[in-house]
């Protein structure tokens, strides 16, 4: 299965945020919106993602200085991203191996959407479910 397959079902909506926005404002529309990350944009380019784990560290760190503290300080600038294109497998092992849940999809210099490691799962599931519909038919069949 391709990425593109999950965003198709999914859709290609992504919330975003600006460098400039405060922790506290991207902390108020992870929570308003039930997500765990926000593309970091500047322009039409994607410079990042802040995630639940950005905030909490910085809350650790400096408590009661969301709301004066840029998305810009505490984002991770590395991003690591995928292509509609990529599989779901091979997706799953770039996660897994660099520790991430939130992976902004690509198409060229475009962002065309995000998939989570919970949308990856899932996506799993259904592959696996209907491997073994497939497999019940086929030994009813043969016997």
């Amino acid at each position: 299965m391709k990425i593109e397959e999950i965003l198709r079902k999914k859709g290609h909506d992504v919330l975003t945020i600006t460098e400039s926005k405060s922790v506290l404002a991207a902390a108020e529309v992870l929570v308003e919106h039930n997500i765990g990350g926000l593309v970091v944009m500047e322009g039409e380019h994607a410079t990042g993602i802040v995630t639940e784990r950005d905030i909490l560290r910085v809350t650790a760190r400096r408590p009661g200085e969301l709301d004066s503290i840029q998305v810009g300080e505490v984002m991770t600038r590395d991003l690591i991203t995928a292509k509609p294109e990529d599989q779901l497998l091979q997706m799953m092992d770039v996660m897994a191996e660099n520790k991430i849940r939130h992976l902004p999809i690509l198409e060229g210099d475009r962002l065309a959407g995000i998939i989570s490691i919970g949308d990856l799962v899932n996506a799993c599931r259904v592959v696996a479910e209907e491997e073994n519909s497939q497999l019940r038919q086929y030994i009813a069949g043969a016997g």
